[in-house]
């Protein structure tokens, strides 16, 4: 059962596409990322999706509502946490949540039980008293989340939302995600961080408002076109320079202290790289295949799409 369906959905800001032909699928349930760089189109789905923006083309139907017809009865059963999320700074903790259960007609009857639940759920109760602009950038999002919970929506749409926080609150933040997934809550994750996406049940990868891949991150890997030859050299930077336009290699990323060269050829791959390597005069520390990382397959994937 999909709680998200789209169809060539697609969204126009004068000659800019930012959405094209969109079609995604996230079953009830999951933990479905939206994967892509800055501009990609991310964040005017997620509006799309929540009945915010209408779109020019295509259609798509969330929670059982189509977002043309029935945009107000959708807003009903979704949750929003957008980038910058509107949390009030002279506003206690309390006094947020209060505004946003308001808003969203949450009924008195149940409510105070409802955000004591939520403050646990957060790990906040001991913070409901101070003032939003007091808090961390961790537990802002975490106040952020809990407004978009208060009125018990079917999907949850969170729009990069540890972008910024540190890695602790980040790790808070992904246990506080699975644990909804125990709730039956439908979550639609957008971000650029590759290695959050591993977390996600699917993703699927968007690069100038295009779907280029959507499937397990396992099976996304396994689809990539190509190997990955991991190297490392006493001068990384000068490397990657000299690796640049190398017939036989089709893409080179800085891992760390390493270069993930992808190339066609294994064999013709590392021949020409030691060869390269030889005639610029730079020692190789280390030289071999290995499996692809989300990273790698997204850089495999847009080359292809530029083709």
């Amino acid at each position: 059962m999909y709680s998200i369906q789209t169809k060539d959905l697609t969204k126009r800001f004068g000659s800019l596409t930012a959405v094209k032909n969109l079609n995604l699928e996230v079953k009830t349930g999951e933990i479905f990322g939206l994967v892509g760089p800055d501009a990609s189109g991310k964040t005017t789905t997620l509006r799309m999706l929540c009945g915010i923006l209408p779109p020019d083309g295509g259609e798509a139907k969330v929670a059982g509502c189509d977002i043309r017809r029935e945009a107000e009865p959708l807003k009903e059963k979704v949750g929003y946490l957008p980038q910058r999320f509107g949390l009030y700074g002279d506003l206690t903790v309390l006094e947020n949540i209060d505004f946003y259960a308001d808003l969203y007609q949450v009924s008195k009857k149940g409510r105070k039980e409802r955000i004591e639940r939520l403050l646990r759920f957060a790990n906040l109760v001991p913070f409901g008293d101070r003032k939003a602009q007091d808090l961390s950038g961790g537990m802002k999002q975490k106040l952020g989340l809990i407004c978009a919970l208060i009125h018990t929506p079917q999907i949850l749409f969170l729009d990069e939302p540890t972008t910024g926080v540190d890695p602790l609150s980040r790790r808070d933040f992904w246990i506080i995600l699975y644990d909804l997934l125990k709730e039956g809550v439908t979550i639609l994750f957008s971000t650029s961080y590759l290695d959050e996406a591993e977390r996600c049940n699917r993703i699927s990868m968007i690069y100038e408002g295009e779907l280029l891949i959507a499937d397990t991150p396992s099976a996304v890997k396994a689809q990539m076109k190509g190997t990955i030859l991991d190297l490392r050299t006493e001068n990384n930077q000068r490397s990657i320079k000299r690796l640049e336009g190398v017939e036989s290699i089709r893409g080179l990323v800085l891992s760390g202290d390493k270069i993930h060269v992808l190339v066609e050829d294994p064999q013709e791959g590392e021949r020409a790289i030691r060869e390269v390597m030889k005639r610029e005069g730079i020692q190789i520390l280390g030289l071999m295949a290995i499996r692809p990382s989300l990273e790698d397959a997204f850089v495999s994937f847009v080359r292809e799409k530029r083709r």
